[in-house]
């Protein structure tokens, strides 16, 4: 006997309603569990059993490469120094203000390519290049036209985010499923609703990909600003310790700088997480 079939919700009242039509994006070969945790602890064991090993065996010179005991002594002194956590607040700082300029830049810039076919023919052919260009080149050119100091670094490291950020925005947008939108069109979805019910819940997860990585790359940015245009961050300690050939201290700042680009990383991806997009790992 023939049932009566439940027609599906609207693709914008789904999008509306709590609970219903969420915007799922699994990534399947994601470690979980026990796996999440114990894969990178043993990596990073082997890695410094490595580390060890190589310093203990070859009798490499320690100014070349130091043993992980000096560069944890190394860093008991560093950590310990009032001077250094202002440092680190200066490069942070010049990194988030960078990551806040390139994205509020980046993703109306996106957007705008993504609705006119003539500003996307005029600019796609470019965004390929623009992957190439490495920021030590940029910084000598910047000063020129900025200056130096805090405004110049953080322009440079809006340069950084700016790219990888438009690039992957275009990318997701581009790669919506167009029933969907063709289906909320119908429903009366236009304009404004559309991109903030359909177009970015959608999009989400390009999006958030390139903050990720434009985020972490302001890290770098910041480093490379201070070191060639001046400035009173991480990038200028870098810069006197290589010239006082203090690898054990180069050490310790290369691995704050990770840790601080790794907390850049782990906040857009929290952010990913939410349930704000619905969008689960």
């Amino acid at each position: 006997m023939g049932g009566v079939h439940e027609a599906p919700p609207c693709a914008y009242c789904a999008a509306r309603t709590p609970g219903v039509g969420k915007f799922v994006v699994a990534s399947r070969n994601k470690p979980r569990g026990t796996l999440a945790v114990a894969a990178p602890i043993i990596f990073l064991a082997l890695l410094l059993a490595g580390w060890w090993l190589s310093t203990t065996l070859t009798g490499i010179e320690a100014w070349r490469l130091p043993n992980p005991q000096s560069v944890v002594s190394k860093a008991q002194v560093i950590l310990a120094l009032p001077t250094t956590w202002e440092r680190v607040r200066i490069t942070g700082a010049e990194a988030v203000a960078g990551c806040l300029l390139g994205s509020s830049v980046a993703l109306p810039s996106a957007y705008a390519i993504y609705r006119s076919r003539l500003l996307a023919a005029a600019v796609e052919p470019f965004l390929g290049a623009t992957q190439a260009l490495p920021a030590i080149a940029i910084a000598p050119i910047l000063v020129l036209w900025v200056g130096y100091g805090f405004v110049a670094i953080v322009v440079l490291c809006a340069l950084m985010v700016f790219f990888p950020i438009l690039v992957s925005t275009v990318v997701g947008l581009r790669h919506i499923d167009r029933d969907l939108l063709e289906a909320a069109s119908l429903d009366g979805a236009t304009g404004w609703t559309m991109a903030w019910h359909m177009e970015l819940p959608l999009a989400a997860p390009a999006i958030l990909g390139g903050l990720r990585n434009g985020f972490a790359l302001s890290v770098t940015g910041a480093v490379v600003g201070e070191m060639v245009m001046g400035g009173t961050g991480l990038g200028q300690v870098l810069t006197q310790m290589r010239n006082n050939v203090d690898t054990a201290g180069m050490f310790v700042i290369i691995i704050i700088l990770c840790t601080m680009a790794t907390l850049l990383y782990t906040i857009v991806y929290r952010v990913e997480r939410s349930k704000r997009y619905d969008i689960t790992q």
